[in-house]
């Protein structure tokens, strides 16, 4: 035991004290020299200065980024919706129907004398031929007549006809609507002899005179415009034949 007390006595001896705790250590510097420093005082504005040698850094661009001018701009959504219903044409003349032009037209049926305007007879106006059928038909109803049917289906087969007839005799040509509203408007005198057959019978003398003298009138006023509308100049007399012809089987309904 005295052995192992001896050897265990030289193994721990050094040199090394408990005092010294408190000092540096294994050759390591005070910590807090090191340490000591906090992180506010820590001077960030040291500027980097680079080696002779090497590349400096670039400076920030401080120009103006080019920036094309925009080719195309864009209306604001509500242009469209600036302008008012009183700048709009109205509902009436949008469907063409011009109350205007269907007087004038009246008038120069009415009156086989006067000088048509080609310009205004040029015009595709189906509103008033539709009326004076119907007011047709309905004449013809107060006589006991139902002949609606009759009266759409001759005119549209004579304004066919006339179509076809007046494209081969004309230098111009003329459009179907054309046709049908000459046709159209030139059967008011028609409504006059249905009118006088609710009144008296036209199985007369008086009768026959009048169906004649309305079947010339309503020609007459339809080759007339026929003529100024296609520059048709000499060849009237031409152009009311077939129109007779059209006007005479509407004067038989009338009659019979």
């Amino acid at each position: 035991m005295s052995g192992f007390d001896n050897f265990n006595t030289d193994f721990y001896q050094s040199s090394y004290n408990v005092d010294d705790q408190s000092q540096a250590g294994y050759g390591y510097s005070n910590p807090e020299d090191q340490y000591n420093k906090q992180f506010g005082q820590y001077d960030y504005q040291q500027q980097y200065s680079a080696p002779p040698g090497m590349m400096q850094p670039q400076q920030p661009y401080t120009g103006q980024i080019y920036q094309p001018p925009p080719t195309y701009t864009p209306a604001p959504p509500q242009s469209m919706y600036t302008s008012s219903f009183e700048d709009e044409p109205p509902l009436l003349e949008e469907l063409g129907i011009n109350f205007d032009h269907i007087w004038q037209k009246t008038l120069t049926v009415l009156h086989p004398l006067k000088a048509a305007d080609g310009s205004i007879m040029n015009e595709t106006d189906l509103a008033g031929p539709m009326v004076f059928c119907l007011a047709f038909g309905a004449t013809l109803l107060f006589t006991g007549k139902i002949q609606f049917g009759y009266v759409y289906g001759i005119s549209a087969i004579g304004c066919l006809g006339m179509y076809c007839l007046l494209n081969l005799m004309s230098m111009t040509g003329v459009s179907f609507g054309c046709v049908a509203s000459v046709l159209g408007y030139c059967l008011l005198p028609m409504i006059l002899l249905s009118s006088f057959g609710v009144v008296f019978s036209l199985q007369g003398m008086l009768g026959i005179i009048l169906t004649a003298t309305i079947i010339g009138w309503c020609s007459f006023s339809a080759s007339k415009i026929f003529i100024s509308a296609l520059a048709m100049d000499g060849q009237q007399l031409l152009v009311a034949y077939p129109c007779a012809l059209l006007y005479g089987v509407f004067a038989l309904i009338s009659v019979f």
